[in-house]
């Protein structure tokens, strides 16, 4: 496209600054060059979306947000409409009259995407992947932290979608001088725009595009030179939210709560579709992927959001810093799992066990132990009765993990429907780990050829307990377990929200 057919377009479709914005003259090229208007058919508004963030990435460009880009689209093929296409729960906008072009090599990507996902996952689940972003083959190339989804995809649930986010719960309090209730009404649009687009980037497993859809929300500019600069970048968000409207929503108490709530269910919803059984085998590029974004993702988020409120950063990075520890911790308790299904399948390492286990004393180190937790007899007996007869029977390793969720159903079973369910389930984990640590000192002091697979199991056994306590404590509290993880750190930021 020359440059008089871009003033025109410009002039015709009103996206003079998007021109400036954008280097629009490559980018309309690129839209022409991939898609073109049809009759009858749609395409996800995420997906034109995310393909532009990989051109950019790919071009070394600038991205701007969403919102800005789709206003280019709409000047580019003009009379574009809108649907909101899918079943309930799992409906997403699309761009109705629109498909990528024959020619385009996206078109052979999503097919190939989509016929992977139609043969492996089952009919419930297909609609849902028909209306995901098919860019994903593009990224193995372009990042370390990239994996690709085409060969790892059995391993996620990517049928879950974002649930509805609630409204604003103002409890009565005067919106901010300055502040209008529209304002904070395109500050919920944005934000839940914002946390759909991050569902769709990181069920492709392209984490490193996180940090990008941070830095748009936020209106992250390198260079931080003042408003002018944010302004440029940044335009069709500050007219839908001015940034001096964001900044004063940052302080505001009821959206600090709300945010905070929000990335709890967004956080807790990704770690179920990343890892949605942690005793299932995962790849172990997947799981130094999915660690290696972990350890990043406060990094990223606190640079995205600087020169914003430090309140909302630090509800922000709590709520971030939970999501960050849970993915550690389940591909942690995953490697574990696998390297004890091996022992737990080795029929002469179990024999050595229930030979070593024999020897212990449990008189003694129940009577040491109860000093301390105040360990009932009967219970322990049942215990160690039952584990010995567990391992005798070599089950496999899930049959163990029944075993544990039963063991943890049962002494919690008296606080069901309590106030004081947190406590005990709390105090019940600290005694089990108390135990467990007793008797691998016994089995230490009589120099147990098994020590070495006791060991592991303890390992394992003891971080299975601490998930399923996690999550016993999070539906007794009617939380996410990412929510009950912040707590801590949310406690400390009480003043916010007071």
């Amino acid at each position: 496209m020359n440059s008089e057919e871009l003033q025109d377009l410009c002039v015709c479709g009103c996206v003079c600054v998007l021109s400036r914005q954008l280097s629009s003259g490559p980018q309309v090229q690129w839209l022409l060059d991939n898609y073109e208007t049809a009759e009858g058919v749609s395409l996800p508004r995420s997906t034109l979306y995310c393909h532009y963030l990989l051109h950019c990435q790919e071009q070394k460009l600038e991205p701007v947000n969403a919102a800005s880009f789709g206003k280019l689209i709409r000047s580019v093929f003009m009379g574009l409409r809108t649907r909101r296409l899918g079943t309930r729960g799992n409906s997403k906008y699309h761009y109705y009259g629109l498909r990528i072009k024959a020619s385009s090599s996206l078109l052979r990507l999503m097919e190939d995407q989509q016929h992977l996902a139609m043969r492996q996952q089952p009919f419930s689940q297909k609609q849902r992947w028909t209306q995901t972003l098919s860019f994903l083959s593009f990224s193995v190339s372009h990042s370390g932290s990239c994996v690709s989804q085409s060969q790892y995809q059995q391993f996620l649930d990517a049928s879950r979608a974002l649930p509805e986010f609630p409204d604003v719960d103002l409890q009565d309090r005067a919106l901010p001088e300055g502040i209008e209730l529209e304002h904070l009404k395109s500050f919920q649009l944005l934000y839940r725009e914002h946390c759909e687009a991050i569902l769709d980037v990181m069920v492709n497993l392209q984490f490193p595009l996180v940090e990008t859809l941070w830095k748009t929300f936020w209106r992250f500019s390198e260079s931080q030179a003042g408003d002018s600069t944010t302004l440029a970048v940044h335009d069709e968000s500050e007219k839908r939210l001015p940034k001096s409207c964001l900044v004063l929503l940052c302080k505001y108490d009821p959206v600090l709560r709300w945010s905070r709530d929000c990335d709890n269910t967004l956080y807790q919803g990704l770690v179920e579709m990343l890892i949605p059984d942690v005793l299932r085998p995962i790849p172990s590029a997947l799981t130094q992927a999915i660690r290696n974004f972990a350890k990043s993702l406060e990094s990223w988020l606190t640079n995205a959001m600087m020169n914003i409120p430090e309140e909302m950063v630090r509800v922000k990075v709590t709520s971030a810093s939970a999501f960050a520890q849970t993915l550690r911790r389940y591909t942690s308790l995953n490697h574990l799992a696998q390297a004890a299904r091996a022992v737990l399948q080795n029929t002469a390492q179990i024999n050595q066990m229930l030979s070593d286990l024999n020897r212990v004393d449990f008189a003694n180190v129940q009577e040491q132990a109860s000093w301390v937790c105040r360990c009932e007899d009967r219970v322990v007996q049942r215990l160690e009765q039952d584990f010995k007869l567990t391992l005798q029977q070599q089950n496999s390793l899930e049959q163990w993990a029944a075993w544990l969720d039963g063991v943890v159903s049962q002494v919690l079973k008296p606080y069901q429907s309590s106030t004081a369910f947190p406590k005990a389930a709390k105090l019940f984990l600290l005694k089990w780990s108390f135990y467990s640590s007793m008797v691998i000192r016994d089995l230490t002091l009589r120099s147990a050829a098994s020590f070495g697979s006791f060991h592991l199991i303890r390992l394992l056994y003891d971080e299975y307990m601490y998930y399923l306590i996690e999550h016993r404590v999070a539906q007794a509290k009617g939380e996410t377990p990412i929510a009950v993880m912040g707590e801590v750190q949310t406690h400390s930021d009480t003043e916010f929200f007071t």
